[in-house]
């Protein structure tokens, strides 16, 4: 055995839910895909996720999703999925994970399973669902709203997803590029001109006095294309922009439907757009300078376009190298006394009252999300997944702030970095420190401690590093 093929086989500490071990390194070239959608729209009537009010569905615009890309090369597997809601509760992850290693012997660590963060799918977990559900069957004795266990449903499907996804999957060519996307993302964290800090302040609000924080303009794309017929099969697109621009009551995968509609008709009606969303915890559609703000067809279009444009320059992998690590990080949890619980279950029966202040709800809300963490810590798992020697992927739990996806880029020893978050976990907001010490809405929604953000920028640089310097081993005659 060469140099090179014993120091490929070096490994470095990962955990996954409690168990150790390496991470994993293909052993052949040859790399293969394959893509699945399978509909995961609830029933008519289900309750919908987004707003802190009960919201209860009344059609579908377009039917929600679980897209899944699975890659393989020589023995190790690696599988993606993408759901059309608004996050993927750890009890939901780690049930298709599991089911799905059994299933396709993709184990379950190689897999990441995130939401788009749709405002408009189905409320089916989180204190918010437990209270008007529990409320529901105490006045009525059952609850009609929840005709299905969708929790149950939606890890069934995820795994579906990812068997159809392997059973297609062929030889194919990657390639993968960055365009800049500055038109459609702003920061909706501002400073005041008294000082403080504030969430969508409102337009042409006078008291503004500048943003608080950046964006992200990256719109990372990786196209697959068949490796025999050399046609595009489908695409993954990264891009940091909070997907509320739909709102009513309509199921709707947002503005990734409208992205993929108009992919198709330069690209054919069987293409598939996978949508990994970025870090845009801070981040969203609304341009706080002018009245006018663009619905999701209009910014589905304008994202298709940019990929359309980009594909002419993206730069094919040459030389694909699948690799996969995972870390977990525990991140202290918020802290609050048994009269803090008290007083948080009261002020949730005035939901629909109007009598508290918003962050005062958002708050109580918090406090009865966070008693379904028991301990004193949460595990956020932090994963991996390099694709070749320039381009590689980045898996977050919850909804993380921009400047901790910047920080990474700014780190990584790859050319193209996708962060992506709500990865296999909803656990609500990861601010900065800076943000925790500013305050406003997303820290007051947040269940970590300050520091727990970077506590994952640091998980996914030291992973970064670590699996930068692996390499396929020499392939011997």
């Amino acid at each position: 055995m060469s140099l090179k093929m014993l120091l490929t086989w070096l490994v470095f500490p990962v955990c996954l839910l409690g168990i150790s071990g390496p991470a994993l390194f293909a052993q052949s070239n040859e790399l293969t895909a394959g893509v699945a959608a399978v509909d995961i729209t609830p029933p008519v009537g289900y309750r919908m996720s987004g707003y802190f009010n009960e919201r209860l569905s009344t059609g579908v615009h377009d039917p929600l999703h679980a897209k899944a890309v699975v890659f393989q090369q020589g023995n190790v597997q690696a599988a993606l999925v993408f759901c059309d809601i608004t996050g993927v509760p750890l009890g939901v992850s780690q049930r298709a994970r599991q089911l799905a290693q059994e299933k396709t012997g993709i184990p379950a660590a190689n897999i990441i399973i995130a939401g788009t963060h749709s405002h408009t799918g189905p409320l089916y977990a989180g204190a918010l669902r437990n209270y008007l559900h529990d409320n529901t069957v105490a006045q009525e004795g059952s609850d009609t709203h929840e005709s299905i266990d969708y929790p149950a449903f939606l890890a069934d499907k995820i795994v579906q997803a990812i068997a159809q996804a392997k059973t297609a999957a062929a030889p194919v060519d990657l390639a993968a590029g960055i365009a800049q996307q500055s038109n459609l993302s702003f920061n909706r964290r501002f400073h005041m001109k008294d000082g403080s800090v504030r969430f969508n302040p409102g337009v042409l609000n006078p008291d503004i006095d500048h943003a608080a924080g950046p964006i992200d303009p990256d719109l990372a794309v990786l196209l697959l294309r068949d490796a025999r017929g050399n046609h595009p099969q489908a695409s993954l697109v990264n891009f940091a922009l909070h997907l509320d621009t739909t709102g009513g009551t309509l199921y709707s995968a947002d503005y990734p439907y409208y992205l993929e509609q108009t992919l198709r008709q330069s690209l054919g009606e069987n293409f598939v757009s996978l949508f990994a969303i970025g870090a845009c915890g801070d981040i969203n559609h609304i341009d706080v300078s002018t009245k006018e703000r663009r619905k999701a067809s209009e910014i589905g279009e304008i994202l298709a376009q940019t990929v359309r444009d980009e594909i002419p320059r993206l730069a094919p992998i040459a030389h694909p190298d699948l690799a996969v690590s995972h870390e977990i990080v525990n991140a202290p949890l918020q802290k609050y006394s048994p009269q803090q619980i008290d007083q948080a279950r009261q002020d949730m029966t005035k939901l629909a009252t109007k009598k508290m202040k918003f962050l005062e709800i958002v708050n109580a809300y918090k406090i009865l999300d966070l008693q379904l963490r028991p301990g004193d810590t949460i595990p956020l798992e932090v994963q991996v997944l390099r694709l070749g020697d320039e381009v590689v992927l980045v898996g977050l739990p919850g909804e993380i702030f921009v400047d901790l996806d910047l920080a990474i880029k700014k780190a990584s020893p790859f050319k193209i970095t996708m962060v992506m978050e709500l990865c296999n976990d909803n656990p609500g907001y990861i601010p900065t420190k800076k943000a925790f010490a500013e305050g406003s809405y997303e820290t007051v929604n947040s269940r970590i401690t300050s520091g727990g953000g970077e506590m994952l920028v640091e998980s996914a640089v030291r992973q970064l590093q670590a699996i930068k310097k692996m390499s396929l081993p020499d392939q011997e005659n």
